[in-house]
């Protein structure tokens, strides 16, 4: 009698490799869609890295309202609050990143490396590179 099998067992393995080549076709097709995806949309300037210059000038183009703060270096602690009230933001804010505040209230600021980090106090711009870490001061509207 010969030992070669023919019954569903053998059939259900090629199903399980047709299967596993299907999966694995689509996830490839999905990767390639979401990598296509997440790739600029034809502005070249979306794909570049700005400049601390190019940055600190569109920092000047932006409307800066009562309170306009942006790191520029590589990372920055800042804490904006109304004095005894609200706390507007708390965040460790990465290179790029800002916020801008337009507030009919004081506010209580600080900021944990002041030499990473741009500041306009109402459109004009205040150097406080040189204060030490955990720099706090109050902006009046």
């Amino acid at each position: 009698m010969g030992r070669h099998r023919n019954d569903p067992r053998g059939i259900g393995q090629m199903l399980a490799i047709a299967g596993a080549i299907v999966l694995f076709i689509t996830l490839v097709i999905l990767g390639g869609y979401f990598l296509y995806r997440s790739l600029p949309a034809g502005n070249p300037d979306s794909a570049v890295p700005e400049s601390a210059d190019t940055a600190a000038a569109q920092a000047g183009e932006v409307t800066t309202g009562t309170l306009y703060i942006e790191v520029v270096g590589e990372s920055s602690d800042v804490l904006v609050r109304v004095p005894g009230g609200d706390v507007l933001t708390d965040a460790a804010m990465g290179r790029g990143e800002y916020v801008t505040f337009d507030e009919s209230r004081p506010l209580s600021v600080t900021i944990g490396d002041p030499s990473a980090v741009e500041l306009y106090v109402h459109g004009e711009p205040r150097d406080i590179s040189g204060e030490e870490p955990g720099h706090t001061f109050t902006v009046e509207p």
